[in-house]
């Protein structure tokens, strides 16, 4: 996956859509740190993106869910769990594991930011969205 934001992952909820945009750059940085593959020691630059990563996380799945429970959205319940599980996914990825095998620290983050666009965005997100906007709260 290269990380390049398309029409297709939008919600058209403009503040949702700059925040996932957000994880697409987060995304994009792993992939070309990942990319370099030189043997050289970027054990602080996959630090910064593992902590940024789950700083914004935490902050993007905040806004969604008080989004979510102002408009009383239905599977509000199971799709604050599903959040939590990817904030326990990203918590795993400690310092210890990457100092051991910094490669597959790497993709282990891009295999979760596929994971969380294939599956998070592109249905579960989707599925709020088309709720608030057939009750009218959003366009």
């Amino acid at each position: 996956m290269s990380f390049e934001w398309k029409d297709r992952y939008s919600l058209n909820i403009p503040e949702i859509d700059e925040q996932h945009k957000r994880l697409f750059e987060i995304g994009y940085h792993a992939y070309n740190l990942a990319m370099l593959n030189d043997g050289y020691d970027h054990y602080d630059e996959i630090m910064t993106i593992v902590d940024e990563l789950l700083d914004y996380v935490k902050y993007h799945f905040e806004y969604e869910e008080k989004l979510l429970e102002k408009y009383n959205y239905s599977k509000f319940v199971s799709h604050c769990n599903e959040h939590n599980f990817y904030i326990d996914k990203i918590a795993h990825i400690s310092g210890d594991k990457v100092d051991a095998d910094q490669q597959k620290a790497i993709l282990d983050i891009l295999n979760f930011l596929s994971e969380w666009i294939s599956n998070h965005i592109l249905i579960t997100d989707r599925q709020y969205a088309n709720e608030l906007r057939e009750k009218g709260f959003i366009k």
